[in-house]
């Protein structure tokens, strides 16, 4: 059924909850999971230099780390079901693309990821990078909510 499965992560507890079932159904189907967390890179300015108190290589450090930390949690969740596993972290200003596109370059043939479930002026406000990727992917997405 599936060979690779994609399974972004943000690190939230829902997160947490679609590796889970993502892993899982690697496990069924015999397919291997790559995991990708998608950091932004960001613009630190002030009107007075004195006032940033990070650099952006310490800024970058931190997103390396946070990185770091949701993957590890797929690795140890594909290690405990005996599923083989790569992890991955880009650099994006759009994840729902960096989603696609290492769904595309990395031959998934599913995405599993997270729905936080925001409705109405929210879910409009502050979009979803769930629909982006429901919307423009050509590859099938699970979404567990």
């Amino acid at each position: 059924m599936y060979k690779h499965i994609l399974i972004p992560t943000d690190g939230s507890e829902l997160s947490k909850s679609a590796i889970q079932h993502g892993v899982a159904l690697a496990k069924a189907t015999k397919a291997k999971v790559t995991s990708l967390t998608v950091i932004t890179p960001g613009q630190l300015f002030a009107l007075e230099p004195e006032i940033v108190s990070e650099t952006m290589d310490d800024y970058r450090k931190h997103l390396v780390s946070f990185a770091t930390k949701c993957l590890d949690q797929v690795k140890a969740e594909a290690l405990a079901q005996d599923v083989s596993c790569d992890v991955m972290y880009v650099e994006n200003d759009h994840p729902y693309q960096a989603i696609i596109d290492a769904a595309t370059n990395q031959h998934c043939d599913l995405i599993v990821m997270a729905s936080h479930g925001r409705r109405g002026l929210s879910a409009v406000v502050l979009g979803s990078e769930t629909v982006k990727v429901l919307t423009h992917s050509t590859v099938p997405v699970l979404v567990y909510r």
